[in-house]
């Protein structure tokens, strides 16, 4: 937040395969409200999106910036890839220029297993950080900083399905609980071996239904401690690292 005052306000926006959340963030990344959510349009296009967001936020108190965090690739608040909303829909949108005209104030945009990164990390090593809901999110950060975002929820795990087609929503129905926590017990593993990760956070509606026993070096965070991130992504490097929100313990 470079040359702006220091006690500004954040819409702080996560859209998800299912809801759409917001909330007002200060420049600790602390809410200044509960957030709220409405159920995700169908057909998620980008204008039936931007509408869902704008009534959502409304009635929202005053705010100074705005960032979003999206289901999909990202780059340069453009969006590349949707997998969980329709990428033909989305592929070229640029999604902080629109948001930012629909709402009139500027906008950032970024993956949102990236976004809940930023909010939940304590910036020590290598901490990488995953999202179990309709598809499946990661982040990878190193001291706190976003490395460059992979997809890889579309990496194959199977000849014929990769990690969306095998842990996300629609397998954990199709499968059941148990057989679903056998295979995130597999995936697990194999990020370990992968990466190597100081920290792994687990975030998303479904890191609730994991029933095995973690690992030291693993914690489960909630969205609400997600989309606190979104302050971060408006703070100088020098501000992220004296400003940063508390992590979850």
């Amino acid at each position: 937040m470079k040359n702006t005052p220091t006690k500004v306000k954040v819409l702080s926006i996560d859209i998800g395969g299912s809801h759409i959340k917001a909330t007002i963030l200060n420049e600790k990344g602390e809410l200044k409200m509960d957030y709220d959510k409405v159920v995700t349009p169908a057909p998620a296009s980008p204008e039936n999106l931007i509408k869902a967001i704008k009534t959502l936020v409304k009635d929202f108190p005053a705010y100074d910036y705005i960032s979003v965090g999206f289901p999909g690739y990202v780059k340069n608040g453009v969006i590349k890839t949707a997998p969980n909303l329709n990428t033909k829909l989305w592929t070229g949108f640029d999604l902080s220029k629109n948001l930012a005209e629909a709402l009139g104030k500027p906008t950032k945009v970024v993956n949102d297993a990236d976004m809940q990164g930023l909010g939940v990390v304590d910036g020590k090593g290598l901490e990488m950080v995953i999202t179990l809901g309709t598809g499946f999110g990661t982040a990878l950060l190193m001291d706190g900083h976003l490395l460059p975002h992979l997809e890889l929820s579309q990496l194959p795990i199977k000849t014929d399905r990769n990690y969306d087609e095998y842990i996300g929503e629609k397998a954990l129905e199709k499968h059941g609980k148990e057989r679903w926590n056998k295979r995130m017990e597999k995936v697990f593993e194999i990020l370990k071996t992968v990466f190597n990760y100081d920290t792994l956070y687990i975030g998303g509606g479904n890191s609730d239904k994991l029933t095995f026993k973690l690992d030291k070096n693993m914690r489960i965070v909630t969205n609400a401690d997600g989309i606190k991130g979104g302050s971060r992504l408006w703070l100088s490097d020098a501000e992220s690292r004296i400003t940063k929100a508390t992590p979850t313990k």
